[in-house]
């Protein structure tokens, strides 16, 4: 449970000019648009010039949300169409600059045992972000949402405007070749790849 004013109550003060308010509902969904954010883009520059362009959206839309989903699955909503449209945009800056065959390389470096012969956790998560980097956006949006934002396949189908068995093919598909990029820094049994992407 929510400490404090609920969301409706901060919204009717932020709605009438109550900065306050408005950054108290900040304050409350700003990791959830961050774990969006950052999932798509990677962090950076980019990230936070879509976080906060996150809710500069949301407070030009106040008077528009009307509470049909929760505040969260609307903010990480707007989070998510924000970042596609970073994607492409980058993309294009992109192509102009790098081959096409350079810009679709899929390598990694080898990976680097500790003295124990296991891969260090942090180097680990550092491909598996490389890895969903590299997914398509739609699938990569699927997976951020799905596996780092934990929405449900019912709240993931709402945010990105497809079926919920389109959500559960990107899911299966973007599982697949996360697990094919990440081969060589995971023992036989997969026990060095996080719980989720296994």
């Amino acid at each position: 449970m929510t400490d404090g004013p609920s969301d409706a109550e901060l919204l009717d003060r932020a709605r009438t000019g109550d900065d306050q308010a408005f950054g108290a509902l900040v304050s409350r969904y700003e990791r959830a648009v961050a774990a969006t954010v950052i999932g798509m883009l990677g962090p950076g520059d980019d990230a936070d010039d879509v976080g906060q362009e996150t809710f500069v959206r949301f407070h030009r839309s106040l008077h528009r949300f009307r509470g049909e989903s929760s505040l969260e699955t609307y903010l990480v909503h707007i989070a998510m169409n924000l970042s596609i449209n970073a994607l492409r945009s980058r993309r294009r800056s992109l192509l102009r600059f790098v081959s096409r065959d350079e810009a679709d390389r899929t390598d990694f470096p080898e990976p680097r045992a500790g003295p124990d012969g296991e891969i260090d956790t942090a180097e680990l998560n550092e491909h598996v972000r490389a890895a969903v980097a590299r997914l398509g956006e739609k699938h990569r949006a699927v997976v951020v949402l799905r596996l780092f934002h934990e929405c449900s396949t019912r709240e993931t189908a709402e945010i990105l405007g497809i079926a919920e068995g389109t959500v559960l093919s990107r899911l299966s598909r973007a599982m697949k070749e996360l697990q094919a990029q990440l081969t060589p820094y995971v023992r036989g049994d997969g026990a060095a790849l996080p719980e989720h992407i296994r």
